[in-house]
């Protein structure tokens, strides 16, 4: 990782063609920062579709659709790595997944991830529009950074966040919708993740309610120690990731200690198919 990078942190949504003028003006205003990342929200160009259990045709595209294609073009245009997402529908199977994607500074689409742990309640209904992943989350490797991706609920389970760092993750970006009533719980799980796994973690919330669902709270950036080096809903903040301060950490307890991965994937292996693995 480079000594530092600076990563801009968006609490803001664009659902409509109107908003893609302000995401541009977003991006150059982070670029003109120092900013070489940006991160969104979870499905940054959709309305909260799952505030309901109405799946609406228009809410999801094919690989390469409208939000790919503007999401590739403010990466190019302002020349800025931007880390998005969408509802993708699965060309073989048609079925239809969360799916965050990341593209590099000149467009491209580098990294895909398909969210695995999906929420079905109130102002949730989230099985009722996607189904979850079926892969393990892995590693992007930029020229500054080694950036793992997961989604909202996904980092609830420390599964996924542990893997990423095994494959050496030092930047976890965790775009969410949460609501703001939960933000202590959601505000610890964060800062557990981040201390766990020795890594920076970034969240970018949506941020305000819509269709009557409770969404909102803070973005936050969390240091590997813990230390939260932002907290807020501003639409646009730039935050210094330091590569030394990384380093220190692995180097001190626990970040020395192994990590098992033969040992734990054997009793892993082991439930499978066990009730309480599919919970």
């Amino acid at each position: 990782m480079d000594d530092r990078i600076f990563v801009a942190l968006l609490t803001d949504v664009f659902p409509a063609d109107s908003d893609h003028l302000r995401l541009r003006e977003s991006l150059l205003k982070a670029k003109n920062s120092g900013a070489t990342l940006a991160v969104l929200p979870e499905l940054p160009l959709n309305p909260w579709s799952p505030a309901t259990r109405d799946s609406v045709e228009e809410d999801a595209e094919s690989a390469g659709g409208p939000r790919h294609q503007t999401l590739s073009r403010m990466a190019s245009e302002v020349g800025i790595a931007l880390l998005g997402g969408a509802i993708v529908t699965d060309s073989k199977s048609e079925k239809r997944y969360n799916t965050a994607l990341f593209y590099d500074c000149s467009g491209k689409l580098i990294s895909q991830y398909r969210k695995i742990h999906l929420p079905e309640e109130e102002g949730y209904w989230e099985t009722s529009h996607y189904v979850p992943g079926t892969d393990p989350p892995k590693v992007v490797s930029m020229s500054e950074v080694t950036v793992g991706v997961q989604i909202c609920s996904d980092i609830n389970r420390p599964q996924g966040s542990q893997i990423l760092r095994a494959q050496g993750a030092e930047l976890l970006l965790v775009p969410r919708a949460t609501p703001s009533e939960t933000y202590k719980r959601w505000r610890l799980i964060l800062r557990a993740n981040a201390i766990m796994s020795e890594t920076y973690l970034l969240s970018v919330n949506r941020p305000f309610s819509e269709f009557g669902v409770d969404i909102g709270g803070p973005s936050l950036a969390i240091a590997p120690d813990g230390e939260v080096l932002f907290e807020g809903t501003d639409p646009l903040v730039v935050v210094e990731i330091d590569g030394k301060k990384l380093e220190n950490i692995g180097a001190q307890y626990p970040g020395y200690l192994p990590r098992m991965v033969d040992l734990y994937a054997k009793g892993w292996s082991k439930l499978i198919g066990n009730e309480c693995e599919k919970r």
